[in-house]
């Protein structure tokens, strides 16, 4: 079963937004851009790691480089649960 966004931030991850440059064989001088977006965990970021292994493995365009951001959306201590009613006359 797969983590909702809300316990995916809750346990750590953030949002992982990756630019992938890149040049396809036929046209080498040409430099291409790939927008890669995901939740992941900072500093390792599994996820963003095992996406550019698949790239080198299965893409024919060969990576020029990457630039990436990662923004922690929440944290634990930043969360509260408010229960409450308010009476609107």
């Amino acid at each position: 079963m797969q983590m909702t966004e809300t316990e995916m931030m809750l346990k750590g991850y953030g949002l992982t937004t990756a630019e992938l440059y890149y040049r396809m064989p036929d046209y080498t001088h040409v430099l291409n851009t790939f927008i890669w977006q995901d939740y992941d965990l900072a500093p390792d970021h599994p996820k963003l790691f095992e996406f550019i292994g698949f790239w080198q493995e299965e893409i024919d365009g060969p990576l020029h480089s990457v630039r990436f951001a990662h923004r922690k959306m929440i944290s634990p201590g930043e969360w509260q649960n408010s229960v409450g009613e308010f009476r609107v006359h």
